[in-house]
This record gives C-alpha cells, sequence and structure tokens, in this order.
C-alpha cells in the first residue's frame, strides 16, 4: 500500500511538473480581442437626435481582426423595452463609421453593406427620441463577424440576431446618453 501511495505521488508530481514547464507555445489560443468603439461624445449631438438633423453618428472601431461588421443601436431604457434605433451590417472590416449615413436598405457608399427596419418602422439610422424625462442610454453594439451575412436587405434586429449566431468573433460596446 506504501508503494501505491508512492507510485500515484510520482505520478502526480510529474503531471503538475509538465503542467507548469510546459511551452508557452502549447497554451490554448486566448479568445480574440474584443473591439473598441470610439465615439467623439458622451451626450448625443443634437445632429444626431430627432431634435436636430438626425444624422447617424461618426464612430472608430479599434482592434478589428473579423471579415465583417455588424452595428446594434439600441436604448434600454425605452418605456415598452428595449428600442432599436439602427442595425447595419455587412460593413467591410474599417477602423471609421462615416457620419451621414444615407437611409437605404442597401448601401454602395462610402463601403457596401445592408441596413434593416428600426423599431420606428423606418430604414436605417433614426436617432435618440425619449420622452421628457430622465436621459436614455443608448447602446452601440459592434459585433466582428467570421463572415458576409446571407441576409436580405430590410431585415429585422432579431433577424440579425439570428443570422449572427455562431458568427460572432468579436464584441465591442459604447454608450452614450440622451435626455429631453
Amino acid at each position: 500500500m506504501v508503494n501505491q501511495d508512492i507510485f500515484w505521488r510520482s505520478i502526480l508530481a510529474t503531471l503538475a511538473g509538465m503542467l507548469l514547464f510546459a511551452p508557452a507555445a502549447q497554451a490554448a489560443d486566448p479568445l480574440p480581442r474584443g473591439l473598441e468603439i470610439d465615439l467623439d461624445f458622451e451626450q448625443f449631438p443634437l445632429e444626431n437626435t430627432c431634435e436636430g438633423a438626425d444624422i447617424s453618428p461618426q464612430m472608430e472601431i479599434k482592434g478589428c481582426n473579423s471579415s465583417s461588421l455588424a452595428i446594434i443601436l439600441e436604448d434600454p431604457d425605452a418605456p415598452s423595452g428595449t428600442f432599436v434605433h439602427w442595425i447595419i451590417w455587412n460593413i467591410p472590416p474599417s477602423s471609421v463609421i462615416p457620419p451621414a449615413m444615407v437611409r437605404n436598405s442597401a448601401i454602395d457608399h462610402p463601403f457596401p453593406a445592408r441596413q434593416g427596419h428600426n423599431d420606428f418602422g423606418e430604414i436605417g439610422y433614426a436617432g435618440p427620441c425619449p420622452p421628457s424625462g430622465k436621459p436614455h442610454r443608448y447602446l452601440f453594439r459592434v459585433f466582428g463577424l467570421d463572415r458576409m451575412l446571407d441576409l436580405p436587405a430590410g431585415a429585422s434586429a432579431a433577424d440579425l440576431r439570428e443570422a449572427m449566431r455562431g458568427h460572432i468573433l468579436q464584441q465591442g460596446q459604447a454608450m452614450a446618453r440622451f435626455g429631453r
């Protein structure tokens, strides 16, 4: 019995040594880096809201090593529950999403992409327009995908989320506020 204890302790010590001194190259690859979204504001400028020109803001996306990007802008503080203000997908990996994206379901300029219906029932971006009261939070959720999505232009946010399932390599989020 003593010999068995020595035997098993020896085996465990050997295994522990192998794990402690294993070359780093044999370690599992870490998960892909997250995406960083850089907005130039913490409070929405009026031009990006229903009180102004209601144009989409510029944003910079850093750390992308994906084949395409998708963006969902939503208001989790809406009275009726989370409200979707913008969905856009099949964005080529780019570092800058320019301001004032056109409100067409299929975009060709400044890059090819697809947009869907927001919860206002419109295609493209529709900026913050909360009821009077406490400012709302608006979440820009950006997804790095392993491919372009086979999803028709004009789809819903639910359709986009379903199409992204199993294809998300990276994610990032930024928040801005707006109140009236």
